[in-house]
């Protein structure tokens, strides 16, 4: 599986938006994919496009647009200064291409970061120049004269070869590969710090000098003389001499939250501002480090495990998390989002052990197995040999779920999520602009689809797709792997949890939206055009709370009668 650290160029610049490494399974790492980097491509060209607008909302040169573009950046992980290098490096041939009016697709054929290779169709965003494109193309390289030496940057283009971050991206890369903390020091996989596998993924460590100390275990000696499970419950009443953990928290049914996700339950997400030039400022790119360190996944935003929520979705929400929390205080900071982008049933195994459970001595655990996309998403222009057949799905959601039995406490609880029917995607966007054609109404996503599936890059080619006989194939895999999901909650039966199963109904989530006023575009991600956004996700959220609630109460433990006291005596109990 691609490490989500490649970037698409060797800068930052482009760097901004590798959705398709990140967010879909690495179909190009496998025989037979397209041999020119598809990834860099489309980087390259995004980057150029947003040069070329911000010359033209500015009404400025195109050199002062790209140092406009570097001024904006964070000087957090080298950003501004490796911006200013890929200017001087490769800003004079922009200049010379854009100034003679060639487009994006154009300047990046011509700079060699995008390839046309013998007997391969030639791919574009834009549409193509008045005049043959050989003959465009000829013209644009007889302006350019480029350096021979400069070649190696663009085909493997790589930030990670640059000597000065090749150590700190290994690091970075063994973090995201084992999706297990950065910062753990005393390796009981949580952490202080919010990213890099840190607190906005699973609950913040409390003591991290001791690794017995940690989210969703059983109170030590009902934490008298300390907070042992981190949920900021602990010391003696000295009114009556008890624990308050005891007081507050036995017979309480204290149960944690664990998603087993892909990016949509990570919540892949790209600011639109990154690349919209209209409203690009000096704070569009403040959260960028944080988005970067965190894969370009927000989990603290997360429908399943967020705990930061409303402050930009606009809608009042919760996350299964806070819902959690909400009913029992005592559930405080027990959550892990075990995502991944490009995560599918087939390779949930690399990282599943990554997840923090001891039957013997913590509470058990609401554990929801949601592979919503990558077992019928992938790039390649015949997508459906390479989707997950039933058989296969079978045989390793079997080898999950019997993990899963010998990590889980007594009394957990496992919802299998349904794979939902992603023809929305196409129905709704096709012949909307994107955010990089807005302000010329010169690209849509249908163009941006089209684009993405030549270069063989396309997070889902299956549903982003003008193919509607493929875009049904797809629907039906998925249907497939649905029921296969729903033949194992009804069929099979483990000793340390109860399973059940649970469709993923997106069309239901679009009435409600429709009901509220809103449009069923407006639940998706803009800039990727593919993952449910933020609004989506807290609608999923309460919509899955609401069912199991209604169907399976037990899962969900007791309400604590003792809530408003604990809030009483410990506030927020430490914050998240």
């Amino acid at each position: 599986m691609k490490s989500p650290r490649k970037v698409l160029l060797v800068a930052p610049l482009l760097l901004l938006l590798p959705f398709h490494t990140s967010a879909s399974a690495a179909h190009d790492d496998q025989p037979g994919a397209r041999p020119s980097n598809g990834h860099t491509c489309v980087g390259c060209v995004l980057v150029v496009s947003v040069i070329k607008q911000l010359a033209q909302v500015h009404n400025s040169t195109v050199q002062a647009s790209m140092e406009r573009l570097c001024s904006y950046l964070p000087e957090k992980l080298f950003l501004k200064a490796t911006c200013y290098l890929v200017v001087r490096t490769f800003g004079p041939d922009i200049i010379k291409l854009l100034s003679a009016d060639m487009n994006a697709d154009v300047v990046c054929h011509t700079l060699e970061f995008c390839h046309q290779g013998p007997g391969q169709a030639l791919c574009h965003l834009y549409p193509l120049p008045k005049e043959a494109w050989k003959v465009t193309l000829e013209k644009a390289r007889q302006i350019v004269k480029k350096p021979p030496t400069l070649k190696h940057l663009r085909g493997g283009a790589d930030i990670c070869a640059l000597p000065f971050l090749a150590k700190i991206c290994q690091k970075f890369k063994r973090t995201i590969r084992n999706s297990v903390p950065f910062r753990d020091v005393d390796s009981d996989n949580y952490s202080i710090s919010p990213t890099l596998r840190g607190y906005h993924w699973r609950g913040r460590d409390c003591n991290d000098s001791d690794e017995m100390a940690y989210p969703g275990r059983r109170p030590d000696r009902w934490d008298e003389h300390r907070d042992s499970n981190c949920n900021g419950i602990w010391g003696v009443d000295p009114k009556d001499g008890l624990p308050y953990e005891k007081k507050f928290c036995e017979g309480s049914e204290p149960r944690g939250i664990v998603l087993l996700g892909d990016s949509a339950g990570a919540h892949f997400h790209i600011p639109p501002e990154w690349i919209t030039a209209s409203q690009m400022s000096l704070k569009s790119f403040f959260n960028l480090p944080t988005a970067l360190t965190d894969e370009l996944d927000w989990p603290q935003l997360s429908g399943a495990t967020g705990f930061l929520l409303n402050a930009t979705s606009g809608i009042k929400g919760n996350s299964i998390y806070l819902h959690l929390r909400r009913r029992n205080r005592c559930n405080h900071r027990d959550y892990q989002n075990i995502s991944k982008n490009g995560a599918s049933s087939q390779n949930l195994e690399t990282f599943i052990e990554s997840l923090s459970r001891n039957p013997l001595l913590d509470h058990p655990a609401i554990v929801i197995y949601a592979m919503i996309g990558n077992d019928v998403c992938n790039g390649r222009s015949d997508p459906v040999p390479e989707m997950t057949t039933p058989e296969q799905f079978y045989s390793k959601v079997m080898e999950t779920l019997k993990y899963l039995n010998a990590r889980l406490p007594n009394g957990s609880h496992v919802i299998l999520y349904g794979l939902p029917d992603g023809t929305f995607l196409w129905d709704h966007l096709h012949s909307r602009y994107h955010p990089l054609g807005q302000l010329n109404r010169d690209v849509t996503y249908g163009q941006l689809y089209a684009f993405l599936s030549c270069l063989q890059v396309s997070p889902c080619h299956g549903w982003m797709s003008a193919n509607e006989t493929l875009r049904t194939l797809t629907s039906q895999r998925a249907a497939l792997l649905s029921n296969t999901l729903k033949k194992i909650a009804t069929n099979q039966e483990f000793t340390s949890f109860r399973l059940y199963y649970m469709d993923f109904d997106f069309q239901e989530i679009i009435k409600k939206w429709q009901k509220r006023g809103g449009q069923p575009w407006q639940l998706l991600e803009p800039v990727d055009g593919f993952h449910p956004n933020e609004v989506a996700s807290l609608l999923l959220a309460d919509d899955l709370w609401d069912k199991v609630q209604l169907q399976w109460p037990q899962v969900l433990g007791k309400e604590n009668p003792f809530n408003a006291q604990i809030e009483q005596v410990f506030g927020d109990q430490g914050g998240h």
